[in-house]
Protein backbone atom coordinates (compact mmCIF):
# COMPACT_ATOMS: atom_id res chain seq x y z
CA UNK A 1 0.00 0.00 0.00
CA UNK A 2 1.22 3.45 -0.81
CA UNK A 3 0.24 6.71 0.79
CA UNK A 4 -2.11 8.69 -1.43
CA UNK A 5 -0.55 11.75 -3.02
CA UNK A 6 -2.38 15.04 -3.04
CA UNK A 7 -3.93 16.19 -6.31
CA UNK A 8 -2.32 19.13 -8.07
CA UNK A 9 -4.14 22.38 -7.32
CA UNK A 10 -6.22 24.01 -10.03
CA UNK A 11 -5.75 27.60 -8.87
CA UNK A 12 -2.73 29.12 -10.67
CA UNK A 13 -1.49 30.83 -7.50
CA UNK A 14 -1.62 27.55 -5.55
CA UNK A 15 -0.01 25.70 -8.44
CA UNK A 16 2.92 28.12 -8.40
CA UNK A 17 3.14 27.82 -4.59
CA UNK A 18 3.16 24.00 -4.80
CA UNK A 19 5.92 24.12 -7.41
CA UNK A 20 8.04 26.42 -5.25
CA UNK A 21 7.45 24.16 -2.26
CA UNK A 22 8.40 21.06 -4.25
CA UNK A 23 11.70 22.66 -5.26
CA UNK A 24 12.89 22.47 -1.63
CA UNK A 25 14.05 18.99 -0.46
CA UNK A 26 13.20 19.73 3.19
CA UNK A 27 9.63 20.63 2.25
CA UNK A 28 9.21 17.46 0.19
CA UNK A 29 10.47 15.32 3.12
CA UNK A 30 8.22 17.11 5.63
CA UNK A 31 5.22 16.77 3.30
CA UNK A 32 5.86 13.04 2.79
CA UNK A 33 6.16 12.41 6.55
CA UNK A 34 3.06 14.47 7.27
CA UNK A 35 1.09 12.62 4.57
CA UNK A 36 2.17 9.24 6.01
CA UNK A 37 1.58 10.26 9.64
CA UNK A 38 -1.95 11.34 8.73
CA UNK A 39 -2.85 8.01 7.13
CA UNK A 40 -4.50 4.84 8.40
CA UNK A 41 -1.35 2.93 7.40
CA UNK A 42 0.44 4.85 10.15
CA UNK A 43 -2.20 3.74 12.66
CA UNK A 44 -2.05 0.10 11.51
CA UNK A 45 1.74 0.10 11.67
CA UNK A 46 1.66 1.34 15.26
CA UNK A 47 -0.97 -1.17 16.32
CA UNK A 48 1.17 -3.99 14.91
CA UNK A 49 4.35 -2.50 16.41
CA UNK A 50 2.85 -2.11 19.92
CA UNK A 51 1.24 -5.56 19.81
CA UNK A 52 4.53 -7.16 18.71
CA UNK A 53 6.51 -5.21 21.34
CA UNK A 54 4.20 -6.35 24.11
CA UNK A 55 3.45 -9.81 22.67
CA UNK A 56 7.10 -10.77 22.13
CA UNK A 57 8.01 -9.29 25.50
CA UNK A 58 10.78 -7.05 24.15
CA UNK A 59 10.75 -5.45 27.59
CA UNK A 60 8.74 -5.89 30.75
CA UNK A 61 5.97 -3.72 32.10
CA UNK A 62 5.97 -0.60 32.49
CA UNK A 63 7.65 -0.52 29.04
CA UNK A 64 10.12 2.31 29.72
CA UNK A 65 11.94 2.07 26.37
CA UNK A 66 8.68 1.87 24.41
CA UNK A 67 7.37 4.89 26.34
CA UNK A 68 10.53 6.85 25.54
CA UNK A 69 10.36 5.92 21.83
CA UNK A 70 6.68 6.87 21.63
CA UNK A 71 7.36 10.17 23.44
CA UNK A 72 10.13 11.06 21.01
CA UNK A 73 7.88 10.13 18.13
CA UNK A 74 5.13 12.34 19.56
CA UNK A 75 7.55 15.27 19.76
CA UNK A 76 8.55 14.87 16.13
CA UNK A 77 4.98 14.29 14.96
CA UNK A 78 3.76 17.43 16.74
CA UNK A 79 6.52 19.33 14.94
CA UNK A 80 5.32 17.93 11.61
CA UNK A 81 1.75 18.90 12.49
CA UNK A 82 2.93 22.47 13.05
CA UNK A 83 4.83 22.36 9.75
CA UNK A 84 1.62 21.19 8.09
CA UNK A 85 -0.34 24.02 9.71
CA UNK A 86 2.27 26.52 8.53
CA UNK A 87 1.93 25.09 5.03
CA UNK A 88 -1.85 25.48 5.19
CA UNK A 89 -1.39 29.08 6.39
CA UNK A 90 0.97 29.76 3.48
CA UNK A 91 -1.63 28.38 1.06
CA UNK A 92 -4.36 30.53 2.62
CA UNK A 93 -2.11 33.58 2.33
CA UNK A 94 -1.34 32.80 -1.33
CA UNK A 95 -5.07 32.47 -2.02
CA UNK A 96 -5.87 35.68 -0.14
CA UNK A 97 -3.18 37.58 -2.06
CA UNK A 98 -4.46 36.19 -5.36
CA UNK A 99 -8.05 37.08 -4.50
CA UNK A 100 -7.01 40.61 -3.46
CA UNK A 101 -5.21 41.06 -6.77
CA UNK A 102 -8.31 39.83 -8.63
CA UNK A 103 -10.55 42.23 -6.68
CA UNK A 104 -8.22 45.12 -7.52
CA UNK A 105 -8.26 44.21 -11.23
CA UNK A 106 -12.07 43.92 -11.19
CA UNK A 107 -12.35 47.30 -9.46
CA UNK A 108 -10.17 48.86 -12.15
CA UNK A 109 -12.31 47.23 -14.88
CA UNK A 110 -15.49 48.47 -13.18
CA UNK A 111 -14.11 52.02 -13.08
CA UNK A 112 -13.29 51.80 -16.80
CA UNK A 113 -16.78 50.47 -17.58
CA UNK A 114 -18.37 53.25 -15.53
CA UNK A 115 -16.30 55.84 -17.39
CA UNK A 116 -17.32 54.35 -20.76
CA UNK A 117 -20.98 54.19 -19.65
CA UNK A 118 -20.86 57.87 -18.69
CA UNK A 119 -19.37 58.72 -22.10
CA UNK A 120 -22.17 56.75 -23.81
CA UNK A 121 -24.75 58.60 -21.68
CA UNK A 122 -23.26 61.99 -22.60
CA UNK A 123 -23.23 61.08 -26.30
CA UNK A 124 -26.82 59.80 -26.11
CA UNK A 125 -27.95 63.03 -24.41
CA UNK A 126 -26.12 65.11 -27.04
CA UNK A 127 -27.77 63.15 -29.87
CA UNK A 128 -31.17 63.51 -28.21
CA UNK A 129 -30.66 67.26 -27.78
CA UNK A 130 -29.57 67.62 -31.41
CA UNK A 131 -32.55 65.58 -32.65
CA UNK A 132 -34.94 67.63 -30.48
CA UNK A 133 -33.54 70.90 -31.85
CA UNK A 134 -34.08 69.78 -35.46
CA UNK A 135 -37.60 68.39 -34.92
CA UNK A 136 -40.58 70.73 -35.47
CA UNK A 137 -42.07 72.08 -32.28
CA UNK A 138 -45.66 70.95 -31.64
CA UNK A 139 -48.62 69.91 -33.88
CA UNK A 140 -49.04 73.37 -35.55
CA UNK A 141 -45.55 73.17 -36.94
CA UNK A 142 -46.23 69.66 -38.21
CA UNK A 143 -49.28 70.83 -40.24
CA UNK A 144 -47.35 73.81 -41.67
CA UNK A 145 -44.47 71.61 -42.72
CA UNK A 146 -44.39 70.63 -46.37
CA UNK A 147 -45.34 67.04 -47.09
CA UNK A 148 -43.04 64.71 -48.85
CA UNK A 149 -44.18 63.69 -52.35
CA UNK A 150 -47.38 64.48 -54.25
CA UNK A 151 -50.74 64.41 -52.51
CA UNK A 152 -53.67 62.32 -53.78
CA UNK A 153 -55.07 65.15 -55.99
CA UNK A 154 -51.72 65.69 -57.65
CA UNK A 155 -51.26 62.15 -58.90
CA UNK A 156 -50.68 61.98 -62.65
CA UNK A 157 -53.59 60.81 -64.72
CA UNK A 158 -56.25 62.00 -62.34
Amino acid sequence: MSVRTLPMPVNPALLQHAQQRADNVQNRIADAITRFAGSMQFVYLHVIWFAAWIGFRVEHYPFGLLTMIVSLEAIFLSTFVMISQNRADEKRQVLADHQWQTVQEEEHQNEELLHISNQILELTQAIHALASARAPAGPAAASAAPTQGPGPAELPGS
